[in-house]
């Protein structure tokens, strides 16, 4: 049966779990005294993220978009706490002083209560000092570095995703029990992301680098030819792993080049180039097949479908909201948890809606998340501002990412 059938079918035993979901987020406020700041009223609450709708990282506008998707449904619902959730989606273009002019645009001129979900990691950088400055919630940001994992300096920025040193420990731990003897070669990107990525790596195989790690190349972001070049020096190497740690199109275009160059050595890379619909169809399905990943996310797979409620929920969300391309798409799940999370964050606020209350809130969580997988949980505390801290590692088969069994 084809896929889209299967879903059709789940959609239809799940809209009402769907709108059970909804209701139990949104369900009546605590009866205390009520307090506002900007952005927040009797009636509505004001959220605000910044993406790449345009540019070269454009595919990572899906998160945008899966979280306005989610914000619709909430408001179809009642809101949260009877309150709608106003949702401001602004394209900074990838561009960190365009990103920090539209963040002042969110909160000078939308007043919005706080942001979520704002895409990468240069982007976030240039808006953080400002926002910390207004005392204005950035949480959740779509971004791996360990950066926003800064409470001491950045009190009103949180991360979401595990981390790339988390990322890094989890591959090489993987690389010494699959290929102990493993000549390892590493691509990344000539910025800050690329630099934590190969000291990730760096770190955690310790002394072992000095022997392992045969080949280092960075590459400047956009530019395809440095990519090209950067693979082939790669593959002269000798190394049989490859962690290709580049992100969006850049991952696709060094997946591709690999395979067409005929170099086939076990590959890593991270999540953020895991999605199969931005960046795997791209590369090639049969060119990224056996690629490994790591993912926070639920499998696709019929059985789950019928079975997880968690999966139920949000295939019927995806087909009542038009994210049909959900199921292919990592970057849609991502938008999804993010905005799964911001919901049940605001519930925990009650009537308090004031910042300093929601990054309370934020600090303190310990949330289950419906397309997490089993095990992982979105915990924070005053001095741990990582809400995801585990990975499952994962295979792509060549139609979709399956648990790794070395």
């Amino acid at each position: 049966m084809r896929m889209e059938s299967l879903m059709h079918k789940t959609l239809r035993v799940s809209v009402a779990s769907l709108v059970l979901s909804f209701v139990a987020l949104v369900s009546a406020p605590a009866e205390a005294q009520k307090k506002y700041d900007p952005g927040a009223t009797d009636k509505e609450i004001r959220v605000g993220t910044v993406m790449p709708v345009s540019g070269s990282f454009s595919e990572y506008a899906a998160i945008g978009k899966a979280m306005a998707a989610y914000f619709e449904g909430v408001n179809d619902n009642g809101g949260v706490n009877g309150r709608k959730v106003r949702f401001t989606n602004l394209d900074g273009g990838g561009d960190p002083k365009r990103s920090l002019e539209q963040a002042r645009k969110l909160v000078e001129e939308e007043q919005v209560l706080l942001t979520a979900g704002i895409w990468g990691s240069g982007p976030n950088k240039a808006i953080r000092p400002y926002l910390n400055e207004k005392k204005v919630p950035q949480l959740f940001v779509a971004s791996s570095e360990e950066t926003f994992n800064d409470p001491a300096h950045y009190p009103w920025t949180m991360g979401f995703m595990a981390s790339r040193r988390t990322e890094g420990q989890a591959y090489v731990k993987a690389i010494l029990r699959m290929k102990p003897a493993a000549r390892i070669a590493v691509l990344a990107s000539e910025d800050e992301d690329g630099t934590e990525s190969v000291t990730a790596i760096r770190d955690a195989l310790g002394e072992k680098a000095k022997t392992m790690l045969v080949k280092e190349a960075r590459f400047k972001l956009s530019d395809d030819a440095a990519v090209d070049a950067a693979v082939a020096a790669l593959k002269e190497s000798g190394a049989d792993v490859f962690l290709n740690m580049a992100a969006g199109r850049s991952a696709a275009r060094a997946i591709r080049t690999a395979y067409d160059l005929g170099w086939r050595p076990m590959q890593l890379i991270p999540s953020t180039a895991s999605s199969i619909g931005a960046v795997l169809e791209p590369a090639g399905l049969e060119k990224a097949k056996g690629i490994i990943s790591n993912s926070r996310s639920k499998k696709w797979e019929p059985e789950m479908w019928r079975s997880d409620a968690g999966m139920r929920i949000f295939v019927a969300w995806m087909w009542a909201y038009k994210m049909d391309a959900g199921y292919k798409d990592g970057n849609v799940v991502l938008g999804y948890q993010i905005a799964d999370a911001l919901t049940q964050l605001i519930r925990k606020c009650g009537d308090d809606l004031t910042r300093a209350n929601v990054l309370k809130q934020a600090t303190s969580l310990d949330l289950e998340l419906g397309m997490l997988r089993d095990g992982i949980r979105v915990t924070t505390s005053p001095t741990d501002y990582r809400p995801i801290k585990d990975v499952f590692l994962v295979r792509f088969d060549g139609k979709t990412w399956v648990p790794l069994v070395p």
